[in-house]
């Protein structure tokens, strides 16, 4: 089987352990998550890392990123350059291709020690310093969208966080679908969308973001009324299934 690869230049000298990442991810059952995707804990040289395992691709999509696509795995190295300290530290991507196909592929990256996402603060009205985060979690939003930064799947458990005495480190990840772009208003406003917040807190989030950006006056309106467009439509895929999910 044959394979390419590109490595961070911080970490040439875990080339032949990136080479080798197929066989360690095999060896080794600490899954944290595994689902269409599989992320495992793999230590590296002393360094905890975090390897994202893609699904194969079915044989029309094979084609399609073997020739037309970047693969999954490579987007998530190339977008985690462009995010630098807005996401953990990217250490390479390598796919594995077979009949000229691609086959297998793994995005690594340095494990970021965070102690919650912001999904425990949106659902735990009295989790502590729940005010000061999410004010926090706006800013940091707003230095994302500062950045050219949007996000297409910023959603609670793709937002970690780590405390440090009173301050909130904030990292993105699930990352191959960015979009890199001067956001305008209504960009802005529409990127929290999936956070499935409730309304209140919500109008907090978008009135801090608010207070630091030059918006217009519906700005707070708009972060409601793209996060209600959301949930309605996610609603009624659920209702479709049986199933409807809650406010």
């Amino acid at each position: 089987m044959n394979y390419k690869y590109q490595i961070n230049n911080k970490y040439q000298d875990l080339e032949k352990d990136l080479i080798e990442i197929e066989s360690s991810f095999n060896q080794i059952d600490t899954n944290i998550h595994q689902a269409r995707n599989e992320l495992k804990i793999i230590p590296i040289n002393n360094l905890q890392t975090i390897v994202k395992s893609f699904k194969i691709p079915n044989f029309i999509n094979k084609i399609v990123y073997t020739f037309f696509k970047k693969s999954k795995a490579k987007k998530s190295y190339e977008n985690s350059l462009k995010l630098g300290n807005f996401t953990p530290d990217p250490i390479g991507y390598i796919e594995f291709h077979s009949n000229f196909l691609l086959n297998k592929s793994y995005f690594i990256s340095e494990k970021f020690n965070y102690d919650f996402t912001i999904r425990e603060p949106l659902l735990d009205s009295s989790f502590k310093n729940r005010d000061s985060i999410l004010k926090s979690f706006a800013r940091f939003t707003l230095e994302l969208h500062d950045n050219g930064i949007f996000h297409n799947d910023y959603s609670p458990g793709n937002i970690l966080i780590k405390q440090e005495n009173n301050t909130f480190i904030f990292k993105v990840v699930d990352i191959n679908r960015m979009h890199f772009f001067k956001l305008q208003e209504d960009d802005r406003a529409k990127n929290f969308s999936k956070l499935w917040a409730n309304d209140k807190d919500l109008e907090l989030i978008a009135v801090e973001y608010k207070n630091h950006y030059q918006s217009s006056d519906t700005f707070t309106q708009k972060v409601l009324d793209y996060s209600n467009q959301n949930k309605k439509i996610k609603n009624f895929k659920k209702r479709l299934k049986g199933k409807e999910i809650n406010d």
